[in-house]
């Protein structure tokens, strides 16, 4: 065998090692990709499956939040009547202490011009403590004219 056969011979192999390498590469690669494609479809499967629990559990908190907000709809509302309430209270005890006051002038009128009333000229500067006499909240009988079949006494003029 001469040299240029032998060089032949030998650039022959090296060519056929290169299109064995070039294939096994080649062949790999394409396992992989087959490889990577079965793994992707595997997630989008499992994603798809998950999803399903994901908008279950969206529409759930979704429910949650509008009973929520229902629940502080009905709140508001409440503390809307509250205040309403809390006004008329204290109209209705600016009323009372209103006609209190009339009441007590009225008594304190009655004391001025009575002429049995001891002390006359001298008013009570306690209009409390001669509407608590003899009610009993003070430890004292209460008076007969206030018992419920009784009328209070009266002052002929």
């Amino acid at each position: 065998m001469n040299s240029t056969t032998l060089t032949w011979i030998i650039v022959a192999i090296v060519v056929l090692a290169a299109v064995m390498v070039a294939a096994v590469v080649v062949g790999r690669s394409r396992r992989q990709e087959h490889s990577h494609r079965e793994r992707a479809r595997e997630l989008r499967e499992t994603a798809q499956a998950d999803q399903i629990g994901v908008q279950r559990r969206e529409a759930e908190a979704a429910k949650v939040d509008a009973q929520a907000r229902m629940a502080q709809a009905e709140a508001d509302a409440r503390a809307a009547d509250a205040a309403q309430l809390q006004a008329q209270a204290r109209d209705q005890a600016r009323q009372a202490s209103e006609s209190r006051s009339e009441v007590d002038a009225q008594l304190r009128r009655a004391d001025e011009i009575d002429p049995d009333q001891p002390g006359k000229g001298q008013v009570d500067a306690n209009p409390a403590s001669r509407r608590d006499r003899g009610n009993g909240q003070d430890g004292s009988e209460p008076a007969a004219w206030e018992s419920p079949s009784a009328q209070p006494p009266r002052h002929e003029a």
